[in-house]
């Protein structure tokens, strides 16, 4: 039989991990709260460089501010675009611009249901196209 110092011992420890199991959910869940929902990948198979990236809501007239500020997308790399858990709009429309000056655009990104977004280049056909997860 265990001694009451060894359950007492047990029920420490148990608590213990009890715990800290806990305060690891609860940061996971925080984590997840803070993160919008319309939180994509935006990756590059343009074969040109990304050095502008415009996210706005669809029922938008203009454009929000860059969010790729000084940094720039290579090709065959990708971004995490984050929003703040507070907004709310589901549709968005993305806009970006190559180390060229030239741009393009889409409307109507549903980002509550988009986790990823690949643009691509053709230079044979001069097509701009962007698929999604």
């Amino acid at each position: 039989m265990f001694s009451n110092a060894q359950t007492r011992r047990q029920s420490v420890l148990w608590l213990m991990a009890a715990l800290s199991a806990l305060v690891v959910y609860m940061l996971a869940t925080t984590v997840a709260l803070a993160q919008g929902k319309q939180n994509f990948t935006l990756i590059n198979h343009t074969g040109y460089t990304i050095s502008e990236v415009y996210v706005s809501p669809s029922k938008s007239d203009s454009w929000d501010e860059d969010v790729m500020e000084e940094d720039v997308l290579p090709n065959n790399a990708k971004v995490d675009i984050t929003f703040s858990r507070k907004e709310k709009a589901c549709l968005w429309d993305l806009k970006v611009v190559y180390d060229d000056g030239e741009s393009a655009e889409w409307e109507n990104f549903n980002l509550c249901e988009v986790s990823s977004i690949a643009i691509s280049y053709s230079r044979k056909t001069g097509e701009t196209w962007a698929t999604y997860e």
